[in-house]
């Protein structure tokens, strides 16, 4: 099996249960937050290991922001699941587009001393399609309007987010943060852009924007 067709169908099956625990809500959500919010704990640890307590602190609420962003994004929001998986898409959708747009393009490298497979053609890719998917869903799910203008800025964070977990395993000299999932890696390298995301949405909320 193909490198592609491994990495599709992992990631087709991670889908397939964040949406049916979404839209499920209750327990069946608040578990698998749970338990991933554990798995990004114990695989920040293993990374950061030896390198000080304030990488311990810093780890501990990398797994918890995020965790209680989506849990909140979800049951508090007058429009908490179509939000939540507002969230989802415009995070996928930036995966997604960073990966094609960057291999079928190539060009100029993104940061190569960090990551050396990332390039602009894909960060634009990924903007474009977290405007379009997300903005799709704004548009049949009639969500606020201020969601079209959050979706690119939040592209380029989620992407951020995945420099600054490529620059974590750079340091601790590792390729992947686990082998949980295979052609994924581990979950840091599943979850990086829906930390971001999901802690962002949630800042806008607090803010009143949503």
């Amino acid at each position: 099996m193909s490198e592609l067709a491994k990495r599709s169908m992992v990631g087709a099956a991670l889908i397939a249960l964040a949406l049916a625990a979404a839209v499920i809500g209750g327990y069946a959500f608040v578990v698998l937050v749970a338990l991933a919010s554990c798995v990004l704990l114990y695989e920040w640890r293993r990374l950061v290991k030896g390198w000080g307590f304030g990488w311990q602190v810093a780890g501990f609420l990398y797994a918890l922001v995020p965790a209680l962003a989506l849990l909140w994004i979800r049951e508090r929001s007058l429009v908490g699941v179509e939000l939540l998986l507002w969230v989802f898409i415009t995070t996928w959708s930036v995966d997604i587009g960073a990966y094609f747009a960057g291999r079928t393009i190539g060009g100029p490298k993104l940061a190569p001393m960090i990551s050396p497979n990332k390039t602009w053609a894909g960060l634009i890719g990924g903007m474009i399609a977290a405007a379009l998917f997300g903005g799709l869903w704004v548009y049949l799910l009639q969500l606020p309007p201020i969601l079209y203008l959050l979706a690119p800025p939040f592209a380029v964070a989620a992407q951020l987010g995945d420099l600054f977990e490529s620059w974590l395993k750079r340091r601790a000299g590792v390729k992947d943060s686990g082998t949980w999932l295979p052609g994924h890696g581990g979950a840091l390298d599943r979850l990086d852009g829906l930390v971001i995301v999901a802690s962002l949405t949630a800042a806008a909320m607090l803010a009143g924007w949503l």
